[in-house]
């Protein structure tokens, strides 16, 4: 791992289409994020096995962490409760986000995408309350190529 800035994100779980795209996306930019210096990480308020069983099934070369609680997405202002009236529908589909997070809050996060200075300072985010609307890699890669043209 190199010591430059983040790109951290955050996604619903590896049961959300979305997000498994999202992440096989960023994955196929994984070398030009490398070759920037710049880290890629995901962070998932799942499980530590369950977001283990995500990157092996996508064969996902990213280093995802377990947001256990939604700690960290919940300072972020990104995490809402799945309403009532949608869960027996995620039930059905097979989704059982209390297993998968190991707790029985139905929190989840808004997906969002950040990119983090060694400092630890945000130079750039993307969210979209939509779960479908994610950032696109050549954008990230561009927003990024500016930041670092600064840095």
């Amino acid at each position: 791992m190199t010591q430059g800035p983040v790109v951290l994100n955050i996604y619903r779980g590896g049961w959300c289409p979305y997000c498994n795209l999202e992440m096989q996306a960023l994955s196929s930019i994984l070398p030009e994020l490398r070759s920037r210096g710049v880290n890629l990480i995901g962070l998932t308020p799942e499980m530590p096995a369950t977001a283990e069983d995500t990157v092996t099934a996508n064969k996902l070369e990213i280093t995802v962490l377990s947001d256990k609680g939604n700690q960290v997405s919940a300072d972020l202002g990104l995490v809402f409760i799945l309403p009532e009236k949608l869960r027996p529908i995620y039930k059905h589909l097979g989704i059982d986000i209390p297993a998968n997070n190991g707790d029985q809050s139905f929190t989840l996060p808004v997906p969002a995408t950040y990119i983090i200075n060694t400092d630890g300072i945000i130079l750039y985010h993307f969210v979209n309350v939509d779960y479908t609307k994610r950032v696109e890699p050549t954008v990230l890669l561009s927003e990024l190529d500016k930041l670092l043209s600064t840095i």
